[in-house]
């Protein structure tokens, strides 16, 4: 009995041993982050107004992603979109509507509840370098791009008691602009060796030069047909998941 306890031990002890060689599969030491590369961005930031943009929103938040090409030069392209949000509107497209007062009333007779919200969207293709300055992969990312910008006064009546901004007739108030864009991002960005710290933060500017998409504006009784620049500057940051290309054609993260 003695005998069978020891070897009963001693079986457990080996098979001990070969799970825990089995199950543990440290990240290798050397460096992942060499060569081309598929980078997929998550980002988002804060950003303020300026020009002809400062003049109808105030500040606002932007989200989106992108995905870049990187050459073993660290040189890359690729594409990106964001959405723009915020709560700050300054200007009044329900102006017609309200009475002397400066309130709008609903179809229920009642004072009505009406809320304005910024909204756009930006698509574009972005072309540039990560600047490193040892043998990592971490250094100044300069980028530059250009696409298209639209943006818009998003109608918010939670009450549904105005019939004038619904289905086609909130066109005629949502002041809905776009035109060609131009972007770029200066900033800090790091591909981790062991790909356990992959991200970017910096300085984002946006220069759009928009006109009016709509036909005619209610309120301005006639069509905006004034030429547009909107400015936008803010921070941007984004977490990045890589895709390392390997001399055999294989992918790896």
């Amino acid at each position: 009995m003695k005998y069978r306890v020891i070897v009963f031990l001693v079986v457990c002890q080996v098979v001990a041993l070969r799970a825990q060689k089995f199950f543990n599969h440290p990240e290798p030491e050397e460096p992942r982050n060499k060569g081309k590369a598929i980078l997929l961005h998550v980002s988002f930031g804060a950003q303020l107004p300026g020009a002809d943009m400062a003049n109808r929103f105030g500040g606002n938040g932007v989200y989106g992603g992108g995905i870049d090409f990187m050459t073993a030069g660290n040189f890359f392209f690729g594409i990106e979109g964001q959405g723009l949000f915020g709560q700050s509107v300054k200007d009044d497209p329900l102006s017609i509507l309200r009475t002397p007062d400066g309130f709008i009333i609903g179809n229920d007779r009642a004072l009505s509840r009406v809320l304005f919200r910024e909204r756009g969207v930006y698509l574009g293709a972005t072309i540039g370098k990560l600047m490193t300055f040892q043998e990592d992969r971490k250094g100044l990312r300069v980028a530059i791009g250009a696409g298209w910008l639209e943006h818009s006064i998003q109608i918010q009546d939670d009450d549904r008691t105005l019939t004038q901004v619904t289905g086609d007739y909130a066109k005629g108030y949502d002041r809905l602009v776009g035109g060609l864009a131009l972007n770029e991002f200066v900033g800090w960005q790091i591909l981790g060796k062991l790909k356990r710290s992959n991200f970017m933060i910096g300085f984002e500017f946006n220069q759009g030069f928009t006109q009016t998409r709509r036909d005619w504006d209610f309120s301005a009784m006639r069509k905006l047909e004034e030429k547009r620049l909107d400015l936008r500057f803010g921070i941007k940051a984004a977490w990045t998941i890589p895709f390392y290309l390997g001399n055999s054609a294989e992918l790896f993260y």
